[in-house]
């Protein structure tokens, strides 16, 4: 235990979990040092959720694990009753730990008579309580800014930077950004490896769907690291891959922070071109039969740590920087 550790005050600091990532939530228990607290939360017959905290948590600094994911209504009502239960009971401070925040593709009002539903979200949240939010790699930066309380917002390159240092080519690896939307992120992941980047242009055609169109990057006799957020349906991903295959690509990954799959994602998986995914546990990741190796690498030491700077009132944004492959400090967002 190291002595930011020690400081950790376990009958102050208590943390439950939801449903939908219980495991997680035990692995960051077991970081922290402190047992995970006892609730239930359960549904009646009729489909209700509800949630019993059975210990005293008043004046305490409470945090609870939920992510929104499948199904994402059940777990964010799940969250919303903890929330409010954690409330009427008296803790001192209310953080929603949301390691994959649901409903952030609906971000903006891009078509007429559509709703802006991670600001919905946003709002419900703190209507119920919540007086923090932590989270990791939303889809859309601005969602910070639909809050009307402190977001920590972390990223998940610091998990993925060991495991992808120790096993790619960095001397003969493209990081590339599989739509308009990555490039950030993608030239994040190009500066801490030393490696170049590019694009691909892709058109959807439908929520399922999308057409990659042209390459902005050399990728002729390169192993190639597509990275993104989020993969569903694993449409935009393979449809880069294929791009980048007919390009001249020898050897295809994917890293992406969010493996949120489902069934279309185990399809395209098993009958695409991709060499392995890389993902964390921010979700339980239903792997299915894709015959595409997928390696699930843990966010519990990121997000314990995170608790713990904020259950001490010190700064997270330490978690952000990390050394690239010539020795510089970069950012990791």
């Amino acid at each position: 235990m190291n002595e930011e550790e020690a400081l950790i005050t376990p009958n102050k600091l208590k943390v439950f979990s939801c449903n939908s990532n219980i495991p997680l939530a035990k692995e960051i228990c077991d970081y922290l040092g402190i047992p995970l607290g006892a609730a239930e939360v359960t549904k009646f017959p009729n489909g209700e959720s509800f949630a019993k905290i059975n210990e005293n948590i008043r004046g305490r600094d409470i945090f609870i694990i939920q992510s929104i994911c499948y199904p994402p209504n059940q777990h964010l009502m799940e969250l919303l009753i903890f929330i409010d239960a954690a409330r009427r009971a008296s803790a001192s401070r209310i953080t929603a730990v949301i390691p994959f925040f649901g409903y952030a593709r609906q971000d903006r009002k891009d078509q007429p008579r559509v709703p802006i539903t991670s600001k919905l979200v946003a709002n419900l949240l703190v209507c119920a309580g919540a007086n923090r939010i932590l989270t990791m790699d939303l889809h859309a930066q601005q969602i910070v800014g639909f809050f009307d309380v402190p977001v920590d917002h972390l990223y998940a390159s610091p998990v993925f930077y060991e495991y992808l240092l120790t096993h790619t080519d960095t001397d003969n690896t493209v990081v590339i950004s599989p739509d308009v939307g990555s490039m950030k992120m993608a030239a994040a992941y190009a500066n801490i490896l030393g490696c170049p980047f590019g694009v691909v242009a892709k058109k959807r055609i439908d929520a399922a769907n999308v057409e990659a169109e042209s390459v902005v990057g050399d990728v002729e006799g390169k192993e190639v690291l597509i990275v993104d957020d989020i993969t569903e349906t694993a449409g935009t991903l393979t449809a880069a891959a294929e791009i980048v295959r007919a390009h001249g690509a020898t050897k295809v990954r994917a890293c992406v922070s969010h493996g949120v799959l489902n069934e279309y994602a185990h399809k395209r998986l098993k009958d695409g071109p991709l060499d392995e995914l890389i993902t964390t546990n921010s979700t339980p990741v239903d792997a299915g039969d894709t015959g595409v190796p997928i390696t699930v690498i843990s966010i519990a030491e990121l997000m314990g740590k995170a608790i713990m700077r904020t259950h001490l009132s010190e700064s997270v944004s330490s978690l952000f920087r990390l050394k690239t492959k010539d020795g510089t400090e970069s950012n990791a967002g």
